[in-house]
């Protein structure tokens, strides 16, 4: 009896398409894995296997692997709609008749060719696709640059502004799982507005970009150069790290008193990371040893995400055994940043959430802002418990940013706490809400710090016009070595803010569905049968994303917002086959005393909250 789900393709459909590709797959091995499957497929009579083979031919061929503002990013394997050499040669060839067209378009008779650099991590076929990229490029007519070796996409994403380049590749999955490979587009010099040089894509240069992949011809047809490209010397690492180290501020902040165990989760930021933060001063920091070379298996962690349960654990092992103070987690491209230590209420290890980690981070910045102008911390004024705001040292006289162009700005994704406006506009700075992701943070005029709650933080715009987790571990270095100088912790800097501004509690919940049209369905029932309430307090305002508004562009996604400003945020991930619950409790805070009774209270109504989600969505 079959097991194959219904609407699944017939084989006799499936069986042509398979043997098409694999005639002109130029890659030997994944038009092998191909004929293994089909002759699965095709084997005599119904068994688990068979449907097996027939059910991942149908996942691969029943659709393609679309371009977007993530740009590429699916399992390996042969197929239309997997991670593979032609669909990478597509998308390269689709992506240089773009930069072509861009550049050609914008610049006078004579002008230079366009400029790309591509980068690559340690995952299966990073290097191939990259070389290939870099090949396709060359013989389009573009100024080609590879980076010399496997390394974290922040030193891409600076290549790509420190060599005044038109865009930039980066190939690589981030943190999904092992199986996956992705690609990732950054533009900048002549293809974009200055708002957008150095960072991702956005709407509508990806479907610009999509419609010239799904006009490439076959790939067999796709030029590839035997040369011509430049491999960039090593140099380009070393110029990243010395631009990063010059971060700190130890004339600020001279205290270096730190052990910290560092991870980069089997990915490509150890040696870069460890590189940072003794150069800048933090000379007792330690790898993992069995999470310290790139392994694209990522042989001991279930899923290489930092956000996820239990991939700390052996980094909070390895620090208990140290002694240490601090555990930093990077994730297998470095664009992301974990924060772990004691926490003194428990005497237990805690990662902190990226919300805390966002505030805490945001704190820090504006504290440098102002001591950079020559203030001390007192000059730097939080606002009171129910967050009206202060005159700082950068506000006007009525309390409000000032009125700058230039004015340093704060901003932060919709999904994320809004603590991080609270402790701006107490600082006198602006800022920002954006839609989930980057390339939209990147983007904020003004920008000086930016985060989302997903460990993404931006620290160093002027350097790396995306998440950065590198830079992001200097400055948590900083900050920590600072507060222990004065006999605190992480934890009691958190508590400081959450007096000051209000308990702001954050939490998730994550659907992971193996059907993509789920989301569509749950999405759709929430729409029609919205909820009214959220831990018993009535929904006053409820936003449809997907309508826009004049400060943020239409994104699928769902807003509820209660009496008591409890804020639940519904949306698909850009990334991964999940729906995405996004929660949020404030509760005002009028002393220290005060301070461990308003987190429960917090606590439970989040807990109800979560429970009133899991209802709507049917679960």
């Amino acid at each position: 009896m079959s097991t194959l789900p219904p609407g699944t393709p017939d084989l006799a459909d499936l069986a042509p398409l398979a043997e098409v590709w694999a005639a002109a797959d130029p890659d030997p091995e994944t038009a092998a894995q191909l004929r293994e499957t089909l002759a699965r497929a095709s084997a005599a009579g119904p068994s688990p296997a068979r449907d097996a083979a027939v059910q991942e031919l149908s996942d691969a061929f029943s659709g393609t692997l679309q371009f977007g503002t993530a740009g590429l990013r699916a399992a390996l394997g042969p197929g239309p709609n997997r991670m593979n050499r032609v669909t990478v040669r597509r998308a390269a060839a689709g992506l240089a008749a773009f930069l072509t067209r861009r550049v050609r378009a914008t610049e006078d008779d004579g002008g230079a060719p366009p400029r790309a650099v591509v980068g690559y991590d340690a995952r299966t076929n990073s290097d191939v696709f990259a070389a290939e990229t870099a090949a396709i490029f060359t013989a389009a007519g573009i100024d080609a640059c590879l980076l010399p070796s496997a390394l974290p996409t922040p030193v891409l994403a600076y290549a790509l502004r420190a060599l005044a380049c038109d865009a930039g590749v980066m190939v690589t999955a981030s943190h999904n799982p092992p199986q996956d490979n992705g690609y990732k587009v950054y533009l900048g010099g002549r293809t974009v507005e200055e708002s957008g040089r150095g960072a991702q894509i956005v709407a509508p240069t990806d479907a610009e970009i999509s419609e010239l992949i799904e006009g490439i011809g076959p790939v067999g047809d796709i030029a590839l150069a035997e040369s011509g490209w430049t491999v960039l010397p090593a140099s380009i690492a070393a110029d990243y790290c010395d631009a990063v180290v010059r971060l700190a501020k130890p004339e600020m902040f001279p205290a270096r008193d730190l052990r910290v165990v560092l991870t980069p989760m089997h990915g490509v930021g150890g040696e870069t990371a460890i590189s940072v933060l003794r150069a800048a001063g933090f000379t007792d920091v330690s790898l993992v040893s069995q999470q310290a070379q790139p392994d694209p298996a990522f042989p001991t962690i279930a899923f290489p995400n930092p956000e996820e349960a239990g991939a700390l654990d052996l980094a909070i092992e390895a620090a208990k055994s140290a002694g240490a103070d601090l555990v930093i987690a990077n994730d297998p491209d470095a664009d992301r940043c974990a924060v772990a230590a004691p926490d003194p209420a428990t005497g237990e290890w805690r990662m902190l959430r990226g919300d805390e980690v966002g505030a805490l981070l945001g704190s820090h910045v504006a504290r440098r802002l102002g001591r950079a102008q020559g203030l001390t911390d007192d000059d730097v004024p939080l606002p009171a418990a129910d967050g009206s705001p202060a005159a700082g040292p950068l506000a006007a006289a009525d309390g409000e940013p000032a009125a700058s162009a230039a004015a340093p700005v704060f901003a932060n994704s919709i999904v994320s706490s809004r603590l991080l406006a609270r402790i701006a506009v107490s600082a006198g700075l602006g800022h920002r809400e954006t839609l989930t992701g980057f390339k939209w943070i990147s983007r904020v005029p003004g920008l000086v710090y930016g985060y989302e709650e997903a460990l993404g933080y931006c620290v160093a715009p002027g350097l790396v016009r995306d998440k950065d987790g590198i830079s992001a571990a200097l400055l948590v270095a900083e900050l920590a070595a600072d507060v222990k100088a004065h006999g605190l912790s992480l934890f009691d800097r958190l508590d400081a803010l959450h007096v000051l501004h209000g308990v702001h509690l954050t939490d998730q919940l994550s659907v992971r569905v193996a059907d993509l049209g789920l989301l569509d369905a749950m999405m759709t029932r929430l729409r029609h049968d919205p909820p009214t309430s959220f831990a018993d307090s009535p929904v006053e305002a409820a936003l449809d994303l997907s309508a826009g508004s004049e400060e943020l562009p239409p994104t699928e996604g769902l807003q509820w917002l209660t009496r008591d400003a409890t804020r639940v945020i519904i949306r698909p991930s850009g990334t991964e086959p999940k729906l995405k619950c996004y929660l949020e409790v404030i509760r005002p805070v009028d002393s220290s005393a005060e301070l461990a009774a308003a987190r429960q209270e917090a606590r439970r109504a989040l807990d109800a909250a979560i429970d009133d989600v899991r209802e709507a969505l049917g679960l």
